[in-house]
């Protein structure tokens, strides 16, 4: 049987329009992963393993809660505690990073959820940011094929983007090709926009070793270019937000950070 699972070797691009503008686009790849195939791509390709060490692996304690539950059964529970009417059996497809040599750092992965006639039902963007805080959106409107949302941040994702703003999330369902958008409004103004576009790829061994050299340490690469285009940005004198700024704007968080215990002085 062929696998519902792939590989997206594809773009992803910012394009920042205020207050200061700034651009970049880089090329990754992301898994696509049939979350019932996990057990099946653990066997079938030796560089991949399913919670277990090795050049790419898929820990399920590194979505949503952080336990070693199967992230489907975690998805389930979120979502009925969201309010969604689940009856039989669904398919989850997960876009993702993986662990690179144990080392894992994702911004942000989708989960597009489908009855068991392959009809969408909804998708969950999850989003991380440096602090290995998470915070999950849920996306139930579609429109053309594209789930579609346009919600207040709420959560710390960028030193240089206000809580204050709204994510507009524009997620085409994924195929042969992908096609997502997130944007950043602060009211009718766009502050800024990303895409993620790309073409999915079968899985395989000698793919996946290809990649391993075409994108050396890719996990280590996104978190390296998240810190320099953000000393990029403080160079060219945009507006610093502190993490400590508006605690109470910062809501629903899946994972949360430890506050840092304040010392008294005498």
């Amino acid at each position: 049987m062929e696998l519902k699972s792939s590989i997206y070797e594809c773009r992803v691009a910012h394009h920042r329009f205020e207050p200061k503008k700034h651009h970049f686009s880089h090329r990754i790849f992301m898994f696509s992963l049939a979350l019932n195939e996990m057990d099946k791509l653990d066997g079938q390709l030796g560089l991949l393993s399913h919670n277990r060490f090795n050049l790419f692996s898929f820990y399920d304690r590194d979505h949503l809660d952080k336990d070693d539950r199967p992230t489907q059964d975690k998805l389930m529970d979120y979502l009925t505690q969201s309010g969604m009417d689940l009856d039989g059996d669904h398919q989850v497809q997960l876009i993702t990073l993986p662990r690179i040599a144990g080392y894992i750092f994702n911004p942000v992965s989708f989960y597009f959820i489908s009855d068991a006639n392959s009809r969408p039902v909804c998708a969950v963007a999850e989003v991380s940011n440096t602090y290995r805080e998470m915070k999950t959106y849920l996306l139930t409107k579609m429109e053309k094929n594209r789930f579609r949302l346009r919600i207040p941040k709420h959560f710390y994702v960028s030193p240089f983007s206000s809580l204050e703003l709204e994510f507009d999330f524009n997620l085409g369902l994924p195929g042969d090709k992908m096609d997502i958008h997130i944007d950043e409004y602060e009211g009718n103004r766009k502050i800024l926009a990303s895409s993620l576009r790309g073409e999915a790829r079968p899985f395989s061994n000698r793919r996946l070793f290809w990649y391993a050299i075409k994108y050396p340490l890719l996990t280590l690469k996104v978190i390296t270019q998240i810190h320099w285009h953000a000393l990029r940005l403080k160079l060219k004198g945009l507006d610093h937000h502190s993490k400590a700024e508006n605690p109470q704007l910062q809501k629903d968080l899946v994972r949360q950070s430890k506050p840092k215990k304040q010392t008294v002085c005498q």
